[in-house]
């Protein structure tokens, strides 16, 4: 233990803490260090700890079920469900946390998901540096929804990087993971026809009735989505898995062919067929046992215009269905371009439905505010990636002027909603592997992330932080590149 008459900074996270009381002094980690938890409920949490501890930073430690009291050097997990963080933030209460570095370490949260994040502060803490600073920490998100949504459907990705992924993600107290599990080439720009279209989907079933659906190039089985479920669990990520209906279809065609528009020569399926919304709703209620997360995404975005009636029926349906499969339903918001009334395109529409912001043109986010359904702000401008493609952010986002611009309230063209406005749940970037006849692999889509995901959680978390400018951040963001559990990109 060393002291010294100088009060500590707040230490250099990311995302940074939203509040920090330093002291003077530091407590040092170091071989034989405890992780001390009265509950067994704790267990998992204490002994993941003392694991990625060691990984990060080569110390030795043990997890300790004890009731008694802790001693210098301990790291100390409690859960306290009426714990005051001095906050009236909503999100304060299921995911915050505070943190005491003293002759230990504390970290006290109403929740196991507040007690993680905590953890994962610490490990960054000491992934600098194994001298803490002493101080206390008061912490929670801005925002509830901080994700990204991995297009899967056109470009398959091993188990191995889904699940590497969720653990990337909470190094950075990310915590929604949308994986697109279905979709299909974009024929107009490759020129190839319908037939010889490429196209993905993701989940294989042992059930006979739905023998040739899932793609022959990849997909993953219930013991691979069993596997993604369980580490997402263990790092209070949720996974949002989305089959995408009724455009962008082209594998659910090529298994049933009559389903489709245009007599199967298309990727949208036929609306107007009294099979398809049948054969759909199958499809969602065989595989929706395996989510356990509470959400599920049925696409619902750029299908054909001029079916207008039948498209809201069937979006309608679909997010009854999903309720009635006990999953709240997510879907892209497509309701102005899908509406035939151009004053109200919301008329008619299910409200029970999360809607993802992501195309002024298709439904403006202010206007799917004001037409009372709540959203994720996923705008295409700002927040896509389409690897190596001349259009979306090819090389990767621009990390500067997200950092120095952008807020999740934040969309493009100047489009804003108020800060931490009551129907935004958050944001998520996205990528999309639009370029199916392209040659690369999950290393290189890592290699477009990794630069601006720090970043983007930054923003989703605490937002701008004064005094920190985009060279100082970009440091801290270097230091920390060695999270913790990789598999895939070990």
């Amino acid at each position: 233990m060393s002291s010294t008459t100088d009060v500590n900074p707040a230490p250099e996270v990311i995302p940074s803490l939203q509040r920090w009381t330093g002291r003077a002094g530091t407590m040092s980690l170091a071989d034989g260090f405890r992780v001390v938890y009265a509950t067994e409920s704790l267990g998992g949490t204490a002994a993941g700890l003392v694991r990625d501890l060691a990984e990060v930073t080569g110390i030795q430690g043990r997890s300790v079920l004890a009731g008694g009291e802790s001693r210098p050097g301990d790291i100390v997990l409690a859960l306290d469900p009426e714990q005051d963080l001095g906050t009236e933030h909503p999100t304060a209460g299921p995911e915050g946390y505070a943190l005491t570095v003293g002759q230990t370490v504390a970290i006290t949260a109403r929740t196991l998901t507040g007690l993680f994040w905590g953890t994962r502060t610490v490990l960054q803490m000491a992934a600098k540096s194994t001298s803490l600073p002493q101080g206390i920490a008061i912490d929670w998100p801005n925002y509830a929804v901080r994700g990204f949504m991995l297009d899967v459907g056109r470009r398959f990705a091993e188990a191995g990087f889904i699940r590497d992924y969720i653990r990337f993600m909470s190094w950075f107290k990310m915590n929604t993971f949308l994986v697109h599990l279905s979709d299909n080439e974009i024929t107009k720009d490759t020129k190839r026809s319908w037939p010889e279209a490429q196209h993905g989907f993701r989940l294989a079933t042992d059930n006979p009735a739905f023998a040739g659906l899932a793609s022959t190039d990849g997909s993953y089985d219930r013991a691979d989505w069993d596997s993604f479920e369980e580490v997402a669990a263990a790092h209070h990520v949720t996974l949002v898995p989305e089959i995408d209906v009724p455009a962008h279809s082209r594998s659910i065609i090529s298994w049933k062919p009559s389903l489709g528009l245009n007599d199967g020569d298309s990727d949208m399926l036929n609306l107007s067929n009294p099979d398809t919304l049948g054969v759909v709703k199958d499809i969602f209620s065989e595989f929706t046992p395996w989510f356990k997360g509470p959400s599920v995404h049925f696409g619902a975005d750029e299908y054909a215009r001029g079916y207008s009636d039948l498209y809201r029926q069937f979006f309608n349906d679909m997010s009854a269905h999903l309720r009635s499969l006990g999953k709240d339903p997510i879907a892209w918001g497509s309701l102005k371009v899908m509406s035939d009334d151009v004053e109200n395109p919301a008329d008619g529409y299910s409200r029970d439905v999360v809607l993802c912001a992501w195309s002024h043109g298709w439904y403006d986010p202010q206007d799917a505010v004001d037409d009372g359904y709540t959203i994720i702000n996923t705008n295409d401008g700002l927040l896509y990636i389409v690897p190596f493609a001349d259009y979306y952010h090819g090389s990767g986002l621009d990390g500067q002027s997200l950092f120095e611009t952008w807020e999740p309230h934040v969309f493009s063209g100047e489009r804003t909603l108020a800060p931490q406005h009551p129907q935004l749940l958050g944001a998520a970037s996205a990528l999309w592997n639009d370029l199916v006849l392209s040659d690369y692999n999950e290393h290189d889509v890592h290699g477009l992330l990794e630069p601006t995901f720090g970043t983007l959680a930054q923003k989703m978390w605490v937002g701008a932080v004064p005094e920190l400018g985009y060279e100082a951040f970009t440091k801290q963001l270097d230091a920390l590149r060695n999270w913790p559990g990789r598999e895939f990109l070990a």
